[in-house]
């Protein structure tokens, strides 16, 4: 069965619904993982969202912060969520398929503006909540699953602008690298991102404080997709779509694309 799924930090829901019903008008991918949706469930605009065909979701919500939610056309059952680093936060939920694919939707803390949990509560949450990830997915192995969401760390030299002037910059430092790592080595994951699109640089995160993101193009890939191998070989192709960033009051993220063919 091929899909089609894309996963958007959407920066409010609420705010943003004409966008996200954009992109379902536009590129109607099967399955939609937002983060950052900024509402309680029950506020979601879902009456819109159905009538373009998006009749499940499974989220969880939280009032003005955080917030997680899978819209899809397929039918899909509530898998659960996990509470990694006791934070209180809606920052993951998953989602089944019918054919037995369980998608994990995450939302990881930014980390603040200072790579130092000594002085940075934010940062030792953020590396706490990684330390969970891998912990969870050590002693409960996944199968069959993808993992999608706003990891808020661009891993490799290429997926940033400057390598060398963000080394010190949260979402680039070595520590979250490492454990951005551990938590992919730990549940086996593969980047279907970078399996399917390994060279170049790639972004799909432009700040806001950029007077001219496109021509300055200062980007980060803090957006990802992925899977585990005994799916990763049906993810054929990829695509991060950057002229999202140029919509009317957009989210500085923009989607990121992957089809499965199961």
């Amino acid at each position: 069965m091929p899909f089609t799924l894309a996963t958007w930090n959407i920066n409010s829901v609420r705010l943003r619904e004409a966008l996200v019903s954009r992109l379902m008008t536009e590129e109607s991918p099967d399955i939609l993982c937002l983060q950052e949706c900024k509402s309680p469930v029950e506020n979601i605009p879902l009456a819109q969202f159905q009538a373009l065909g998006y009749r499940y979701i499974v989220a969880r919500g939280q009032k003005g912060y955080n917030g997680v939610a899978i819209l899809s056309k397929l039918p899909i059952m509530d898998a659960g969520d996990r509470d990694f680093a006791q934070l209180g936060h809606a920052r993951h939920v998953s989602a089944q398929l019918e054919n037995g694919v369980t998608i994990h939707n995450c939302y990881v803390p930014a980390g603040g503006d200072i790579p130092d949990r000594e002085v940075n509560v934010k940062f030792g949450q953020k590396l706490d909540y990684l330390t969970e990830m891998r912990d969870h997915f050590h002693w409960q192995k996944p199968d069959r699953a993808i993992l999608v969401g706003d990891l808020n760390i661009a891993p490799r030299e290429n997926d940033v602008w400057d390598h060398k002037a963000l080394l010190k910059i949260v979402s680039h430092t070595p520590v979250e690298v490492d454990h951005f790592n551990a938590v992919m080595e730990a549940g086996a994951w593969q980047d279907v991102t970078r399996k399917d699109i390994p060279d170049g640089r790639l972004y799909s995160w432009w700040s806001y404080r950029a007077p001219d993101w496109n021509s300055a193009d200062k980007g980060r890939r803090l957006d990802h997709i992925w899977a585990t191998p005994d799916i990763a070989n049906a993810a054929h192709s990829s695509r991060i779509l950057r002229p999202v960033r140029g919509w009317d009051q957009p989210s500085d993220h923009v989607p990121v694309f992957a089809t499965f063919d199961l």
